[in-house]
C-alpha cells in the first residue's frame, strides 16, 4: 500500500477529527458508484479504505510511523555503505537467510542450517588415503572447519535489514489476503427526539445509496449513544459490507433536555410566589405533578423529583430537574413598584 497520510492528503501529524473529515471526503468522491466509468474505482476505494482503517487506529497508526522510520534509517544507512567503497560492504546474504530470521520471529521452525553441512564435505577426502594397513593418524578435520561455521552463522544472522523488512512484509500480506477485506464503517449522526427514545421508537435512517433502514432506539439510550448497524454501510464487489456506526443525537429542542438519563425543564414563577412560596402543577412525560416552590427561592434553585427521568437498561429511572425562572408580570404593577422603591430608597409616599 501507499503512504497512507499521501492517500487521504492529511499531514503525519493530523489529528483523529481531520484524518475522519479526509476519509468522508475522498471516500465520497472515488466511490465506486459515483465514478462506475472508471474501472480502478473499486480498487482505488478500497486503498483509500485500508488507509483509514490504518490512521484511525492509534496502536496501528504508531507502529507504521516507527516502521516508515526505521524504513529510511536503514535506507540511509544503506546510502552510506555505498558510497564507502566495495571494500566496506559486507558479504551479500541470500534472500533464505531473511526467510529463515522472519520464520524465527513469526514461531516457525527454520531449514536445517547449512553449517552443518561441511562436516560430510570434509570427511570425504580422508575416504581416499592410502589402505588401512598404512594409514596414519590425523588430527580431526572437524577442528578447523568449526571457525568457517561459526562465521557462516554470524554472517547469516547480519542479514541486510532491507531483505529482513522484505520478508517481513512478505509474510504480513500472505496473512492479509487469506482473509476478505472489509468495507470501513459509516459513521452518520440520527436525530432522534425525547419521545422516540422514552417509547423505544423505531426511526429511520437514510444511508447514501438512497438505502432506508430503520434502527430501533435501544433502552436506557443517553445522548451521544453508539449504535453499530452490522453490515448497513458501504456496498462494495469483492469487499465485505461495513457497518454503520449511527451516533444518537437526541433533540433539546422541546420542553425538556436531557443529562444523561436526567430530564430538566423550566418552572417561571413569579416575584410573590419566589418570596412567599407556592405549589405549581408540571407536566412530565409520565404525567402531570404538583411540586412545591419553598419561600424565598430564586433562580437558581433546582427542584428534583426522583424517578420521572428516562429509564435506564437497567429499569432504574433518572430525576427531573425543575429549574426555577424569576418573571415579571407583562404590565406594570404598580404595589410591586412601591414596595420595591421603598426598600431601596426608604420610605415612599
Amino acid at each position: 500500500m501507499r503512504d497512507p497520510y499521501a492517500i487521504l492528503g492529511v499531514r503525519r501529524g493530523a489529528g483523529q477529527d481531520e484524518i475522519k473529515a479526509a476519509w468522508r471526503s475522498v471516500a465520497k468522491a472515488i466511490h465506486p458508484d459515483h465514478n462506475q466509468d472508471d474501472p480502478l474505482a473499486t480498487e482505488r476505494f478500497a486503498e483509500a479504505g485500508r488507509a483509514y482503517e490504518l490512521l484511525r487506529d492509534p496502536a496501528r497508526r504508531s507502529r507504521y510511523d516507527h516502521a516508515r522510520r526505521e524504513a529510511e534509517l536503514r535506507r540511509m544507512e544503506a546510502m552510506k555503505e555505498k558510497m564507502r567503497g566495495p571494500e566496506q560492504v559486507e558479504e551479500p546474504v541470500g534472500a533464505e537467510s531473511a526467510e529463515e530470521a522472519v520464520s524465527r520471529i513469526f514461531g516457525v521452525a527454520p531449514q536445517p542450517a547449512s553449517g552443518n553441512r561441511p562436516r560430510a564435505s570434509a570427511q570425504r577426502p580422508a575416504e581416499k588415503v592410502a589402505p588401512a594397513a598404512e594409514a596414519k593418524p590425523e588430527p580431526p578435520v572437524e577442528t578447523t572447519q568449526e571457525p568457517a561455521r561459526t562465521d557462516t552463522a554470524v554472517r547469516r544472522l547480519a542479514a541486510p535489514g532491507t531483505e529482513l523488512v522484505a520478508a517481513i512484509v512478505r509474510r504480513i500480506r500472505d496473512r492479509i489476503t487469506k482473509t476478505a477485506e472489509k468495507v470501513p464503517d459509516l459513521a452518520v449522526e440520527l436525530p432522534v427526539s425525547i419521545d422516540e427514545v422514552i417509547n423505544r421508537a423505531r426511526v429511520s435512517l437514510e444511508l447514501p445509496d438512497g438505502e432506508t433502514v430503520k434502527l430501533a432506539v435501544p433502552p436506557g439510550a443517553v445522548d451521544g449513544q453508539v449504535v453499530r448497524l452490522k453490515e448497513q454501510g458501504y456496498r462494495v464487489a469483492g469487499m465485505t459490507r461495513g457497518d454503520v456506526v449511527a451516533t444518537l443525537r437526541i433533540r433539546q429542542d422541546g420542553a425538556f433536555r436531557t443529562q444523561g438519563l436526567d430530564l430538566v425543564t423550566t418552572l417561571p414563577v413569579d416575584l410573590q410566589d419566589a418570596v412567599l412560596g407556592c405549589e405549581a402543577a408540571i407536566e412530565t412525560p409520565s404525567g402531570a405533578v404538583t411540586v412545591t416552590v419553598p419561600a424565598w427561592s430564586g433562580s437558581d434553585r433546582v427542584i428534583r423529583i426522583a424517578g420521572r427521568g428516562l429509564k435506564g437498561a437497567d429499569g432504574e429511572s433518572g430525576d427531573l430537574l425543575v429549574e426555577l425562572r424569576l418573571v415579571l408580570h407583562e404590565k406594570p404593577d404598580d404595589k410591586v413598584t412601591d414596595l420595591m422603591r421603598a426598600q431601596r430608597d426608604g420610605l415612599y409616599l
